[in-house]
């Protein structure tokens, strides 16, 4: 007989953020998403307890995949930091990172939680809107008729993910790659709208990096016996193909419910046989020259298309439906039924090829707006590690298509932004305050709370214990040595600031980061160099950084705003 327990009785816990293990708990967090950041950050490796693969990875996406949080805070944190990531792919740690500053910082200053959120979405408005100003002066707008922003903004996300192990050689020669896989998914003839194509990224492990191609077209993975079997055909027209996206190996694995009714001395083997036969005579009849099929095919369809010279290749694998529909054009078949003329598509050649120890069938388009990277590594770590960081790049090239403009990276950013605010608010307090109801000291705190915020996240960058530093007429931020702090003669100590687009013999001053300092106006006029040396310096996604800034700020508005955590303890 079945026990029965009762129903225990929800847990309700009430202002969540009071509670010290709470606040321990997000601290820790914060500890760990910061002490990866960057170029420089530290590898996390991710394993359970009960097994299974091991995860190296410094990137926000791979972290929180396979980081187990248990308290309801961190999930929302963490779910909404996710769904940044899976929108935008790139500054999951910046969004993450600023969002625990900011409730952090919150909760010292002691103001209630209504007016810190309203004025945490004034300060937010004040960047979106400088930001989006031409009057901001860490914003590059790109310039199509060149590739060295595109291949700045590659190289930065690149060198930014240490686990996938690049050397300064490695790292150009897989930003050129990135590049060149954008230009070929861009179509040549657009109509209203632009649709771009896709990346497929093909594994060969265990090779050097710089063995790394790009192709256009499809690479379809074979055995070597296949490919001999297999031999592609020579003909100087486009070749037809039908892509199936059914199974041909004559089974009922897709009849659906119900009951099938077979007649006395019918052979159900025989009977679907011959449908196929049938299938493969009207193939032959339409000179179709190359069969994909995403499923399994039978040894005699495949026999029968092969005495008449038509190329079958099954088990290409739902994931490259898509991909091979707009390779060829063909629309992938469901049935066994007549096949309609429209259905069929083309190519424009097929031939095979060797990579390493691996074979492949290469789909060259007539239009290439699917394109192969072939991408080497050393090991299966750096490897996954480098597929993702390659998918990231891609995902921000395209976003960069919709909105062309960069950010100056390395922390300057956040620091000139903070810097800007600061200043803004000491000038317009008066304004503000009588506006919106605020009295002056809140306004001040609330402000230095969101400033230093975002100051720490470009304090995060610094892994070595080094001195953080911002200049007083840029705004930029500036890392020195870890010895420096009675040292008076910074340009000496110093190179150059995070972004890299100024050198510390400009005749500027320092402030320590970390210090109050006097509320300047940074410099408001991008140099003019900055857009023709932008190849050579670190810079961000626009939209992926505006878009985790404004999730940071609404999610720490969120988690300042819970009053009670109520838990089914059932």
């Amino acid at each position: 007989m079945s026990r029965f327990e009762a129903k225990k009785p929800s847990l309700c816990k009430t202002e969540p953020l009071t509670s010290e293990s709470v606040r321990s708990t997000l601290s820790a967090l914060k500890r760990i998403l910061a002490s990866c950041y960057g170029p420089s950050g530290r590898l996390k490796q991710l394993h359970n307890g009960l097994g299974g693969c091991v995860c190296t990875t410094s990137q926000s996406s791979a972290l929180l995949r396979n980081l187990s949080v248990t308290h309801p805070i961190l999930k929302v944190l963490t779910a909404s930091v996710q769904n940044h990531v899976s929108c935008f792919s790139d500054c999951g740690l910046f969004t993450a990172i600023l969002c625990c500053n900011l409730v952090e910082n919150i909760q010292r200053i002691g103001l209630t939680p209504t007016k810190v959120i309203k004025l945490n979405k004034y300060l937010l408005g004040l960047c979106t809107s400088y930001l989006k100003s031409e009057a901001c002066s860490c914003r590059i707008p790109v310039d199509f008729s060149s590739t060295h922003i595109f291949l700045g903004l590659v190289h930065s996300i690149l060198t930014s993910k240490p686990a996938c192990m690049l050397n300064r050689r490695e790292a150009d020669h897989i930003s050129a790659l990135i590049l060149k896989a954008f230009l070929l998914t861009i179509p040549e003839s657009t109509k209203d709208r632009v649709i771009l194509g896709k990346l497929i990224i093909v594994p060969l492990k265990g090779q050097r990096v710089t063995d790394s191609t790009v192709l256009p077209g499809l690479m379809i993975e074979m055995s070597e016996v296949q490919l001999r079997i297999l031999s592609p055909t020579q003909k100087s027209s486009a070749l037809k193909v039908a892509l199936f996206c059914v199974s041909l190996s004559g089974d009922f694995s897709n009849v659906g419910e119900g009951t099938v009714v077979v007649p006395y001395q019918v052979s159900l083997e025989n009977a679907v046989l011959e449908q196929l036969l049938n299938l493969g005579r009207q193939l032959v009849g339409d000179q179709v020259d190359l069969v994909l099929c995403q499923k399994v095919m039978h040894p005699s369809l495949k026999q029968f298309l092969s005495e008449h010279h038509v190329i079958a290749i099954d088990r290409v694998g739902v994931s490259l439906m898509e991909p091979l529909s707009k390779v060829t054009g063909a629309t992938p078949i469901g049935s066994l039924n007549t096949i309609a003329s429209t259905t069929y598509g083309s190519i424009k050649d097929l031939c095979s090829a060797r990579f390493g120890s691996k074979h492949f069938f290469h789909l060259i388009p007539n239009e290439a707006t699917v394109c192969s990277l072939l991408l080497c590594s050393r090991n299966d770590t750096a490897w996954e590690e480098l597929k993702l960081t390659c998918q990231t790049a891609m995902h921000v090239l395209q976003l960069t298509i919709k909105e062309p403009w960069i950010l100056l990276g390395g922390g300057c950013t956040e620091t000139h932004l903070a810097a800007y605010i600061r200043h803004k608010v000491l000038n317009e307090a008066e304004d503000i305050v009588r506006e919106d109801g605020y009295s002056k000291a809140e306004l001040q705190i609330a402000t230095e709370a969101f400033c230093s915020a975002l100051e720490s996240v470009a304090g995060s960058l610094e892994h070595d214990g080094g001195e953080v530093l911002i200049d007083m007429k840029n705004g930029h931020f500036w890392s020195g040595p870890s010895d420096s702090t009675s040292v008076v003669n910074w340009p000496d100590m110093l190179s150059r600031c995070g972004c890299g687009l100024y050198n510390s013999q400009e005749g500027l001053s320092w402030s320590f980061l970390k210090c109050t300092y006097h509320p300047f106006a940074p410099q408001t006029c991008l140099a003019q160099a900055a857009v023709g040396s932008a190849s050579n310096l670190t810079v961000d996604c626009f939209t992926a950084k505006l878009s985790g800034l404004q999730v940071a700020v609404e999610t720490a508005n969120l988690i300042l705003d819970l009053s009670y955590v109520i838990e089914d303890k059932n």
